[in-house]
């Protein structure tokens, strides 16, 4: 909107709390939007969620149900809303959740134009404390910034203990930061599992992960992560179009062309093989 010379009134963001959802999460989000001057609107969904649950027979258990619910309901409002003000729905979704399949299907999957589709979540963290340090020094938004980073990532579906998050992400997926290790040379370089392993584990090796983790570990990962690859093109093969931002991308109208029930066993045969020679 500033390159347009436009009002940031012209943004429209809500923030959607659900059953999972924790008052740091909430309250950084209103605090960002008024710091940075763009229209913000608060929306309970539970009541919805509810009444759709009842519809269902559900007896309100955390499920795979309960959690999709939210993230679909979002989803639908954000689209009515969008036809209702004439604009645009930006996706919420980025590079590294594209490959691991970590949205909901026909919930945040979906959107009009899918902005971070081709930026890892590494480049997004790296972006958000650039932007705080360098374009945001001196205003309110840099606290709440600062504060997003220091938040564990997190759909936040499953009920809080004590107000805390309790659904962490990295816990299912795995550590982000591995994951976009995995991702350049297994989309770009075509690299067979058993190297990116090797290439991990060197890495490991010169003190790039800080100690963070073993040679099985690593293994565990890197197997999660093709398996979870393979078992999600089908989100990938009707995602909505986004821009294309570096050299790794999953588009499937250009970059990336994939069978939705392709298998991965000669990709984990491959891993196993060099795991075992390397333990």
């Amino acid at each position: 909107m500033d390159f347009l010379k436009l009002s940031r009134e012209n943004i429209f963001a809500y923030t959607l709390p659900g059953f999972g959802t924790t008052s740091r999460t909430r309250d950084n989000a209103t605090a960002l939007c008024k710091a940075l001057g763009v229209n913000i609107q608060r929306v309970n969904i539970t009541r919805t969620c509810k009444a759709h649950l009842a519809d269902l027979g559900h007896n309100g258990q955390e499920d795979i149900v309960f959690e999709n619910i939210q993230a679909r309901y979002r989803t639908e409002f954000l689209f009515n809303k969008a036809n209702e003000l004439n604009g645009i729905l930006l996706g919420t979704g980025d590079l590294t959740e594209v490959a691991l399949g970590w949205a909901t299907f026909s919930g945040d999957h979906m959107s009009h134009y899918h902005i971070n589709v081709s930026v890892p979540k590494t480049l997004v963290r790296y972006l958000i404390r650039w932007v705080a340090d360098e374009e945001l020094a001196k205003t309110a938004a840099r606290k709440v910034l600062y504060d997003v980073l220091d938040t564990p990532i997190s759909p936040e579906l499953r009920r809080p203990a004590k107000g805390k998050i309790t659904q962490m992400s990295e816990d299912i997926i795995g550590p982000v930061e591995l994951a976009d290790f995995f991702l350049y040379p297994f989309i770009r370089l075509g690299a067979r599992p058993g190297k990116i392993l090797f290439l991990s584990n060197e890495a490991r090796k010169r003190k790039l992960f800080d100690n963070r983790y073993t040679l099985d570990e690593l293994h565990k990962w890197l197997e999660n992560f093709i398996k979870r690859f393979f078992d999600n093109q089908f989100k990938r093969t009707c995602m909505p179009e986004g821009p294309k931002v570096g050299s790794v991308s999953l588009s499937p109208r250009g970059d990336w062309r994939m069978p939705s029930d392709a298998e991965p066993a000669i990709w984990l045969e491959d891993l196993e093989r060099t795991y075992t020679k390397m333990r």
